[in-house]
């Protein structure tokens, strides 16, 4: 059973796979080549963690088009127009990822070394711990992987 991402379309996916004791190594291989030409393929040994592959990966496209969403009406707020805002908000958060993707440095690492004491980032930071940004995004990871489960048992995927 796989859970890819849409990025795959792009051939820049995550695809979440699980294979029981009836698939053979040859299979998984042919699988994980097949499914490898569109995404980055990673494997869970138990079925269930696809609900949390589907919450964290699956739907996570998703939350980042809501950041460059709300970064972008903020921008447009502050006074850019609305065309350049997004041109930057896509930008960034593309560079982001690719600086996340090709360092060895974990997101927090990288967080800290772009966030100058008593700079602009770092106030930006302080203000997204006060308003529980990553309790936010647990609760919508939650939510989520909620409705999977949900939505597995609706199908009969009783495992």
């Amino acid at each position: 059973r796989t859970m890819p991402n849409t990025p795959a379309l792009l051939g820049k996916g995550a695809t979440g796979m699980m294979a029981n004791e009836t698939v053979s190594d040859e299979q998984k291989a042919l699988s994980e080549q097949i499914l490898g030409a569109v995404s980055e393929c990673l494997w869970v040994e138990d079925e269930k963690m696809l609900d949390v592959v589907t919450a964290l990966s699956g739907s996570g496209p998703a939350y980042f088009f809501l950041m460059i969403e709300s970064m972008t009406k903020s921008g447009v707020a502050l006074g850019l127009d609305e065309k350049t805002a997004e041109q930057l908000s896509i930008q960034t958060a593309l560079g982001a990822s690719m600086m996340a993707s090709n360092s060895e440095n974990s997101a927090r690492e990288l967080r800290a070394k772009v966030t100058s004491p008593n700079g602009t980032t770092q106030a930006a930071i302080e203000s997204f711990q006060d308003q529980n940004f990553e309790m936010l995004v647990s609760h919508a990871m939650r939510a989520a992987f909620d409705r999977a489960r949900e939505m597995g048992t609706e199908l009969g995927d009783d495992d």
